[in-house]
């Protein structure tokens, strides 16, 4: 069905690999019921970065009304950082080998496939009704800050010290490494060119200098992150990924999953999706502990702490490099990055966790 162009010869997907590829027999087979024909509809303004989401129309008498199809992405530059990333294999994972086993929400998976050759993929999913998405600029209410911690928990919990079997890389992989000592690089320039003036309000002239440094310590943070337990992170909890409902919440986008500290997800979300009212409102290490041992675990909480502190300071490096390289003509764009990047400085700043690299 699909082909790809791969180091010169052409590698033959035996599945979907773009919307175009799409048959109603393969949709009726793949979703087990009758469907005479579809439509599909391309979603989100700019869409497809890493991949390419799709919401197919079905006609159909048994079937659902709609699904959505993801598949790579059509821009070859970014399709390059996903297969180098394993993206489109992570998400593959996540639904085949973790999601059926969590306790925590995600959209039903119809039919996943993924070609470890050419990373191919395609993805049906569930496309979630009577939710409301959580948007990172707006922020959220201090009632769904403690549901997403308490989701995250119990997703942390079920998974603690995963099985060798679960084929997920840890998130210090050397692509990682290499990703976020190269980004930060390309990214630190566009920051002092852009938001100078988010740098100066939050932090002191000694402390940007040193912030300045971070590359140069992201594999001994790394390294001191993932000593002691790990657990199947979502990797990407920020509220964009929400879908928020009064029946619960579900998280979405699976692309960036790993084994990790179970304060990864933490961290990132509280510092960096969390407005300062509601940051400030809890303890959230201690709180997040709470859940994640309230079923015997046996974790300490200072330990928890101590990681959660030092992926604070990780995280700056998503900062900066999501606001050095944006597009300054997308005004959405750029004030998500003046959020992020502000919540950022001041939860490391509050932490003193520059501290931890002087």
């Amino acid at each position: 069905m699909g082909r790809r162009l791969h180091q010169g010869s052409i590698i033959l997907s035996a599945f979907p690999v773009r919307p175009e590829d799409l048959s109603a027999a393969w949709l009726g087979e793949k979703l087990g019921c009758d469907v005479s024909d579809f439509r599909v509809e391309r979603l989100g303004e700019g869409g497809g970065l890493l991949g390419l989401v799709t919401r197919v129309h079905l006609e159909s008498d048994t079937g659902p009304a709609t699904v959505i199809a993801k598949f790579p992405t059509e821009a070859e530059d970014n399709r390059f950082v996903a297969t180098t990333y394993d993206m489109y294999g992570r998400e593959y994972r996540f639904y085949t080998q973790v999601a059926p086993n969590v306790p925590i929400r995600a959209p039903h998976c119809y039919h996943a496939e993924f070609n470890p050759e050419n990373s191919d993929f395609v993805l049906l999913i569930e496309e979630l009704m009577g939710y409301d998405l959580g948007d990172q600029v707006v922020g959220c209410s201090l009632s769904e800050a403690h549901a997403i911690v308490k989701d995250l928990a119990a997703l942390h919990r079920s998974t603690w010290q995963p099985s060798g079997d679960i084929e997920i890389n840890q998130h210090d992989m050397p692509y990682q490494r290499e990703g976020m000592i190269g980004g930060y690089g390309v990214g630190w320039p566009g920051v002092l060119a852009n938001f100078s003036d988010v740098l100066h309000a939050e932090l002191e002239q000694s402390e940007i200098d040193l912030l300045a440094t971070v590359p140069e310590h992201v594999n001994s943070l790394l390294d001191k992150i993932h000593e002691g337990p790990l657990v199947i992170a979502h990797g990407d909890v920020r509220l964009d990924n929400v879908f928020f409902s009064n029946e619960g919440n579900a998280l979405v986008d699976y692309q960036a999953v790993c084994k990790a500290a179970p304060e990864h997800d933490l961290a990132y979300f509280v510092t960096q999706s969390l407005s300062d009212d509601v940051r400030h409102a809890e303890d959230w290490v201690a709180v997040y502990h709470q859940h994640l041992t309230n079923e015997g675990i046996d974790y300490d909480l200072e330990t928890s702490r101590e990681r959660f502190r030092y992926l604070a300071l990780y995280f700056v490096c998503y900062a900066v490099i999501i606001a050095g390289t944006l597009d300054q003509a997308n005004e959405r764009g750029r004030k998500l990055a003046e959020t992020l990047l502000a919540y950022s400085l001041r939860s490391i700043k509050e932490l003193n966790a520059l501290e931890l690299i002087k």
